[in-house]
């Protein structure tokens, strides 16, 4: 089945190594889309990247140096965007969030929507 709407796209650039509330900001993040019903969102683990402080941020091999660019990706309806965004004015203390509209096509398996997978 196949359906085709209009929607926003939030993606939420941090670092790894940003916290809120003591859990790293893209599970607090994940866990706050999760909560509002929000349709989909994934974080993406970068290799290097910088920001508004221009101090490059990079993987590492060594596990003590942590602090990654992170891009956490977020797609639902205006609405339900407008119900987000307050929390990220909370949660993104260092950060840049780029929100577009979108046209989105959403495939779904017919024994999905019938609830038997």
């Amino acid at each position: 089945m196949k359906e085709q709407f209009q929607a926003r796209m939030l993606r939420i650039h941090f670092g790894e190594s940003d916290k809120w509330n003591g859990k790293p900001l893209y599970e607090a993040i994940l866990s706050k889309c999760q909560d509002l019903g929000i349709a989909g969102a994934t974080v993406y683990r970068g290799i290097e990247g910088y920001g508004a402080s221009t101090r490059i941020h990079h993987a590492s091999h060594w596990k003590f140096s942590r602090d990654a660019p992170v891009m956490l990706s977020v797609i639902d309806t205006e609405e339900q965007i407008a119900k987000l965004i307050p929390h990220l004015d909370e949660m993104v203390q260092d950060g840049l969030v780029a929100m577009s509209r979108v046209e989105v096509i959403r495939y779904v398996r017919q024994e999905d929507v019938r609830g038997k997978a």
